[in-house]
Order: structure tokens, then C-alpha cells, then sequence
């Protein structure tokens, strides 16, 4: 199968292009890369792949010839970072995701795999959730993917199916690794500190998922049958990653022994609290397991801080924060307000081998 893989140098990208690569599918690759500074290790190289290098906003239906299937990873990815401007947020996660389905359907993709996420519930408190639940958002983030799943629904028609699938917050180690997520926060600050440094009081519930078991759901629904893709929408993690943060920290302190828990200044409750039901994911895809746990993901991520060390400047700084490392880049003027070079033009496409 020949796939398009928007998004794919970055977190969860660098992990999901080699595993289609080596399940037999041609892959390329879609993006203009905003994170190139951000690998860990800084040298680390990223999975070989066919690349185009164009933004999602400038995409066109040539651009999208001849690919059977197409994995849209690529768009603002976390509640801070969506809020930095919310038209813009709303701008690369909605619209340029609806085009992209437009202009997806018109080239003939037969398959969409959207990346939203369980951040679309929002408040949910202790109940468990399902993907008929009622969206509760509370960030421009959780907004703009309600608002593309939506869009993108209305798409699906007898040529191409489309699916959005809502990732529960991932965790773990990946060649774009990412210190704004949850847990492998925590972990940084026990590993640098000794201190499981919690920025709110612990009350909220997180489904939690590891990056790797994300990239095998992608890959596993590209193989499903299409009955799998009727329900539209579909959560993605596992029963078991549902946890308080207060009890993550546990797990945290297991992990890297001599840590101790601690709390931020003024530490408050989260509003964003949600449990998640994946009962649907059973259904769909029966074979599929996740391979990793909480506690065996927190290990992981501590074994490679402990071999290669971190400080706290760089992990809570410009190179492991999303939104701090974009505000920089804009500082900088390397890039303007709406994340595009400085240099003005839009890039044209330009397939290049990497």
C-alpha cells in the first residue's frame, strides 16, 4: 500500500513511518519539519523516508496522487500550544485538515486516518467515557479537533473511508521525544532532581498511552476490514492507562528509586479530567494488544535518562517544549505569527529523499 504520512518527524511520526516501512507499505513522508533542532539524542538520526516538504495549508489534489492511504499526524499538538493563538490553531488543525480531506477524496485516497484526541472530552470527571459521550472541550486544541472530526466525517463516501481516531495522551521514548507529555515529564524531573514535580494537585484521571502502541493502531486499521471504519470515530489506549496523576507520580517514584513527590506553588485541580472506555477498539481491531504499561513505559523513559542525562534547562526549556521552542523560533525570526519562514513565500513541494 502507498501511504502518506503527514506529521511524520514528529513524536509519534518518527515511531510509525518504520514500522509501516517495514510491514511492506511505500511511505512517504509530509512535513516542513518545525521540530528539526528538538531529536533526543540532539544527534539522533530519524528514520530514512521519502519526504515531501510542503505545509498542510498549501497542500493541492496533484500532491496527493497515487497514494492509497493517508495518515494525517501533521497539526498543533497539545492544549498549550493550541492556545499561543487560537485562530491559528483552528486554522492548521481544522481547516487545513478538512482541505486535506478534500483534496484527498478528489486524488482517490481509498483511506483517512485522522489523529484527534481523548482531550476532546474535556471535563468528564470520574464517569467513563465512551465515543458517544458529549464533547466537552475546554481548549482551542480539544475545539479544533472536535470541530475536524466533524468536518471530515461528512467526507466519507463510497470511495474513501475516513476514521479519527482519539489518542489518549501518549508517553515513551521516541527519536522527536517530547517533555510537555504527562509522564515523560515526571520522569525527567525525578531522573534531573529526585523530584516528582507535580504542576497541579494530582485529582485529575489521564488515560494514558505509549507512543509505540499508538503507531501499531495506526498501522493495524490500514489492514482492517471496512467495517471497522463505520463507527467514524475511535478511542485509542487501553483500560489500564487510565490513572490519577497523584497515582502516576506513584508509579513515577517506583521507577526511578530515591525520588520523592512534590507540588508546585499554588498547585491546583486540572480541569481537563477525563477516564476513557476502549471497548470500541476491542471490537475493531480483536487482535490487537497493547504492549506497554504504565509502569514498564515510566521504566523505559527513566533507563534512557539515566544512560543519557537531562537537565532541567533543556527539558522544561526551548528544545523539549513544543510551545516554548515554537515561541522561540518566532522570537527569533525564523519564523512569523503564523509558522511559516520568515522568508515569506510559501514552500513549494519538493520531494526529497532523507
Amino acid at each position: 500500500m502507498r501511504i502518506l504520512v503527514t506529521g511524520h518527524r514528529g513524536y509519534i511520526g518518527t515511531v510509525l513511518t518504520p514500522m509501516l516501512g517495514a510491514a511492506g507499505h511505500d511511505v512517504t513522508g509530509l512535513d516542513i519539519d518545525l521540530y528539526r533542532a528538538c531529536s533526543f539524542p540532539r544527534d539522533a538520526s530519524l528514520p530514512p523516508v521519502k519526504t515531501i516538504s510542503k505545509d498542510i495549508r498549501d497542500l493541492e489534489v496533484g500532491d496527493l496522487a497515487g497514494f492509497d492511504a493517508i495518515i494525517h499526524l501533521a497539526g498543533l499538538s497539545n492544549d498549550p500550544l493550541g492556545e499561543i493563538d487560537p485562530n491559528l490553531t483552528f486554522a492548521i488543525n481544522h481547516h487545513a485538515t478538512v482541505r486535506l480531506a478534500e483534496c484527498a477524496r478528489q486524488a482517490g485516497v481509498r483511506r483517512f486516518l485522522f489523529a484527534s484526541s481523548c482531550s476532546n472530552y474535556g471535563v468528564a470527571g470520574d464517569e467513563l467515557v465512551s465515543e458517544d459521550w458529549s464533547l466537552r472541550p475546554i481548549t482551542a486544541y480539544g475545539r479544533s479537533k472536535v470541530a475536524a472530526e466533524r468536518d471530515i466525517a461528512r467526507l466519507a463516501a463510497a470511495g474513501m473511508t475516513v476514521l479519527s481516531l482519539r489518542c489518549a495522551t501518549a508517553f515513551g521514548d521516541s527519536p522527536r521525544l517530547r517533555f510537555d507529555l504527562v509522564l515523560n515529564n515526571l520522569v525527567a524531573w525525578a531522573c534531573a532532581t529526585g523530584q516528582i514535580y507535580l504542576k497541579s494537585d494530582g485529582s485529575a484521571w489521564r488515560p494514558l498511552v505509549h507512543v509505540k502502541d499508538i503507531a501499531q493502531v495506526f498501522a493495524a486499521f490500514l489492514d482492517a476490514p471496512a467495517a471497522a471504519f463505520a463507527v467514524g470515530t475511535c478511542n485509542v489506549g487501553s483500560d489500564g492507562g487510565n490513572v490519577r496523576i497523584r497515582d502516576l507520580a506513584d508509579v513515577v517514584a517506583t521507577a526511578v528509586p530515591n525520588s520523592a513527590i512534590t507540588f508546585a506553588p499554588g498547585a491546583e485541580p486540572d480541569k481537563r479530567s477525563y477516564r476513557v472506555d476502549f471497548a470500541r477498539l476491542r471490537r475493531a481491531l480483536p487482535h490487537f494488544k497493547p504492549q506497554w504499561t504504565v509502569n514498564a513505559g515510566a521504566q523505559s523513559v527513566a533507563q534512557l535518562l539515566i544512560r543519557m542525562p537531562i537537565g532541567t534547562d533543556e527539558f522544561e526549556g526551548v528544545m523539549y517544549q513544543r510551545r516554548a521552542h515554537l515561541l522561540a523560533r518566532i522570537k527569533a525570526g525564523e519564523l512569523d505569527d503564523e509558522l511559516r519562514s520568515a522568508r515569506g513565500a510559501p514552500m513549494k513541494a519538493k520531494i526529497v529523499a532523507s
